[in-house]
């Protein structure tokens, strides 16, 4: 089993203070990302054109060449891991950390590359161009004109471990970051893609935790419910549902 968290979850559990008005002022939504995460999607027009998100395979095809790992994250981690179509998707997210952002550029040597910077916006990255710690979306699309394809998702490292932007108490060796379906599509591990969701769930993220519930081992749900206590407290929704 993975290390969970650099300092120890349950040593860090014993010292915590899980009061109702922390409680409440982590779960306040993030209004400047939400608003970047309904942009262009699906049906949704938007001044800088709509959202045709690649399939997993095809997001497969593009990356096999990158030297840096990468896996699928979002809504299509958790159907990767259930085996089936949990909702629509008007999006695909792939997450590369920070460290290896220029590979994304390496990859999609022909694409249109957008930064969300500030969040709310967008403005080309540049290449060569190393974005700063705050700047969390890529937005891709094959040229202008075209619809968006692939959206970056940008995380934190520290050597050999991955570190949550959510919380930077929460750590696991990246080797132990993601899965591989069996024709080879490397996706987030599903614990990891809830503990993303779990800042704000929305209706779609109920869904996505309802389908892959039932298939987490001892393991996986552990590290979950002890990464919501640390980081949301006791009384977040999900850690009842874990321990049942």
């Amino acid at each position: 089993m993975a290390r969970a968290v650099a300092c120890n979850l349950f040593d860090c559990l014993a010292t915590q203070n899980s009061s109702t008005a922390a409680l409440a002022s982590t779960y306040s939504a993030d209004v400047s990302l939400l608003t970047t995460r309904k942009w262009g999607h699906g049906a949704h027009p938007h001044p800088v054109g709509p959202w045709e998100p690649a399939s997993p395979p095809e997001v497969a095809a593009i990356f096999a060449g990158c030297q840096a790992p990468w896996w699928i994250a979002g809504g299509y981690a958790i159907q990767l891991a259930v085996g089936r179509t949990v909702r629509e998707h008007t999006d695909i997210d792939v997450q590369v950390l920070r460290r290896d952002q220029l590979t994304v550029q390496q990859a999609l040597p022909d694409w249109q590359w957008h930064a969300a910077a500030p969040p709310g916006s967008l403005r080309p990255w540049r290449p060569g161009e190393r974005l700063e710690a705050g700047v969390h979306h890529i937005w891709c699309r094959p040229g202008p004109g075209q619809p968006w394809r692939i959206q970056i998702m940008l995380d934190e490292s520290s050597a050999d471990d991955w570190v949550s932007r959510r919380d930077p108490r929460i750590r696991r060796p990246i080797t132990s970051l993601g899965r591989i379906t069996t024709d080879g599509i490397p996706y987030l591990a599903p614990e990891i893609q809830l503990f993303y969701n779990a800042k704000a769930p929305q209706p779609k993220h109920e869904t996505d935790f309802s389908a892959v519930l039932p298939i987490l081992t001892g393991p996986q749900r552990q590290w979950l419910h002890n990464a919501l206590r640390l980081t949301y407290g006791p009384l977040h929704p999900w850690c009842v549902r874990l321990r049942t």
